[in-house]
């Protein structure tokens, strides 16, 4: 990765990711093949390895992308506060480049997804998984570089 213009507001990788761990939604940035840009916002669930997103088995842009160039950046925006008389804003993020590749475990990340967005429901979760098999993909993507920023 570039050196972080802001290095006094960068945070070790432990902290980044912590902020990966605990977001909400990311931003999953792709090439494609005509060499421009495409980010898309995704429900993911991350271990210490990887970073797991699901989407449709249909032909769509993100996965056409991910099979021609599997090189991704997947950034995470944490809790935020705006400070209007001070014309900045308190924030968390993490940064990471990665490879992407259709999951050979996909049952793994879709459990740990799961059990993110719907801990009360597991049981359920386990169902809806083994029901809806032919019909969707996971994507993993091998966290290769991390990096955090913060400003509190």
């Amino acid at each position: 990765m570039n050196k972080m213009r802001r290095t006094d507001r960068q945070v070790s990788r432990e902290t980044a990711m912590e902020f990966l761990m605990k977001g909400e939604y990311g931003i999953l940035s792709t090439v494609c093949k005509y060499g421009k840009p495409y980010a898309v916002p995704v429900n993911y669930a991350a271990d210490d390895e990887f970073i797991y997103i699901h989407g449709t088995n249909e032909a769509s842009q993100r996965n056409e992308n991910m099979q021609k160039n599997p090189k991704v950046c997947f950034t995470v925006v944490g809790k935020t506060e705006v400070l209007p008389s001070q014309f900045s804003t308190n924030y968390e993020s993490a940064v990471v480049l990665g490879t992407a590749r259709l999951s050979e475990h996909p049952e793994k990340g879709l459990t740990l997804l799961c059990n993110k967005y719907s801990p009360e429901f597991r049981e359920a979760g386990a169902k809806y998984i083994q029901s809806s098999m032919d019909k969707i993909v996971v994507y993993e993507i091998r966290i290769e570089e991390i990096t955090g920023k913060a400003r509190e």
